[in-house]
């Protein structure tokens, strides 16, 4: 495996990937191994076009039926008791 060091990064942009990585539950270092991987990925940019092509279709079939929000459908399922099974 190989070592990369990289050199004069703005305190700002370290303080961000901290609290970026304590959010995932990751080191420093484990997050921006996991966003150099990402951002490496050539087939990540095809996914994320796929996945708002999906998006696309789906807010294009639903629109104009009335939905509900989550929180009433999450508040129902927890005043039938479904939230002990956890």
């Amino acid at each position: 495996m190989a070592t990369i060091n990289v050199r004069q990064l703005d305190d700002e942009v370290v303080n961000r990937l901290k609290l970026r990585a304590s959010s995932h539950s990751r080191s420093l270092e484990g997050e921006v191994r996991h966003i150099l991987e990402c951002v490496a990925d050539d087939d990540m940019a095809a996914k994320r076009a796929r996945f708002l092509e999906a998006s696309r279709r789906l807010r294009e079939k639903t629109k104009g039926r009335k939905h509900t929000p989550a929180e009433v459908l999450i508040r129902a399922d927890r005043d039938r008791g479904h939230r002990d099974d956890f």
